[in-house]
Formats: C-alpha cells, structure tokens, sequence
C-alpha cells in the first residue's frame, strides 16, 4: 500500500558555531618544595645505611635550626641498590647504594638558597628537583576559567559578525577541557651551589580551557 498522499516530516538542522576559548591568569608561587637526597655507598649493607642515617640526621637537624617545622620536613624515597662492576664481560659485586630522600616545604621561598645550602654542608649530595606552587590553586583557577569563557564568547561574536549570522547569545554547550594543578618544576645539579645557591621562583600559569557551541 502506498501513502503518497501523507507529507514527509523534515528535521531542521540545527547550526552550530563551535569556538575553543582560553584564560591565562600569571601568579607568583607562595611556597616551595625541595627534595634533597643522600647517597651512600659500601661493601657492607648495615654499615653502609648506618652511615647514610647518620648523614640525613645531620641534614635534618641543620633544617629544624632553620625554624623549618618538623612537620614540614617528610621523607620522599627510601631505596637499596646492589652495585656492580663489569670485569672481563662477569658482573662482580661491588657493593651497596643507600639512598634517603627528603622534601623540605617552606613557605618562604627567599630561603630556599639558604636551605639547600645547609642540607649539602651538612652532607647531602643530591637535590633531585625544586617545585614552585600555590597553596590555593582553585581560586586563581576561576579567574582563568571565566576568562575562557569570555574569549568563546568574544571568538563566537567576531565569526557571527564577520559571516553575517544571527547568532543566539545563550550557548547550547559548554565543555570544560580537563586541568592540572599547576607546578613549577626546576632542577638543581650540586656544581651550582658553590658560594650560595641562587633560586628564581619566576611565575606560575594557570590555564583554562573550554568548548563552547552556540547556535545561529
């Protein structure tokens, strides 16, 4: 049977802008966090930690006399490596590696010179990395979120205006892009902390991003 007679239904086709927007919003870092390590090695693996304790006691102790909290001094990594050599192609034993690593986090970052140079005259012989943050990131974080919302909806009028489109101002969606908390990384090698440590905290960024589809 044929139903020629019955009008076919059409769908209108929803048109879309589809606009990516970005906020950027600079602030300086309000704390720092250092990990410091002491490394050990020996042919006999009591004596061998044994040493390395009493190196990292020293170390802590040099921060406390800093008025560093001890509840801001945390130990990071604790490991035991065996140590080879390589003689005529045979692998023979040449030891122990003792490693006790530490995270120092202060809030008064013009110390952190200061801190790093106390921990190494007090014995420890690496700094394995520096991170610059903010104790509240979140809040600088809406700041930058409204801001990509802003450039959307600055980047949506400039198309619709151009391409000469009337553009609904309500968008019909809007899709937060994922985001970390931001961290400053720096590394630090032991030949630079002759005569004083200089540490540049620089400026931390904090990125939004977000997909916005407003219709026309």
């Amino acid at each position: 049977m044929l139903y020629s007679s019955i009008p076919s239904l059409s769908v209108p086709m929803v048109r879309v802008i589809t606009v990516t927007g970005s906020g950027v919003i600079e602030v300086s870092p309000n704390y720092v966090q250092i990990q410091v390590e002491v490394r050990k090695e020996g042919k006999e693996l009591q004596q061998t930690q044994a040493e390395n304790a009493q190196i990292m006691n020293r170390v802590i102790q040099s921060l406390l006399e800093l008025n560093i909290p001890r509840e801001n001094i945390q130990t990071a990594a604790y490991n035991i490596f065996p140590q080879y050599d390589f003689i005529d192609g045979k692998q023979v034993f040449r030891g122990y590696e003792v490693t006790n690593a530490i995270t120092v986090k202060m809030n008064d970052i013009e110390k952190a010179g200061i801190v790093i140079d106390s921990a190494v005259a007090s014995g420890a012989n690496s700094v394995s990395s520096i991170k610059f943050g903010v104790d509240n990131p979140e809040l600088v974080y809406q700041q930058a979120l409204q801001r990509a919302l802003q450039d959307a909806q600055i980047k949506a009028q400039t198309i619709a205006q151009t391409m000469k489109l009337a553009l609904y101002p309500q968008p019909v969606s809007i899709v937060e892009e994922q985001h970390n908390e931001p961290i400053h990384y720096k590394m630090l090698s032991m030949a630079s902390s002759q005569g004083g440590t200089p540490i540049e905290q620089g400026k931390i960024s904090i990125t939004a991003t977000v997909t916005v589809k407003y219709q026309y």
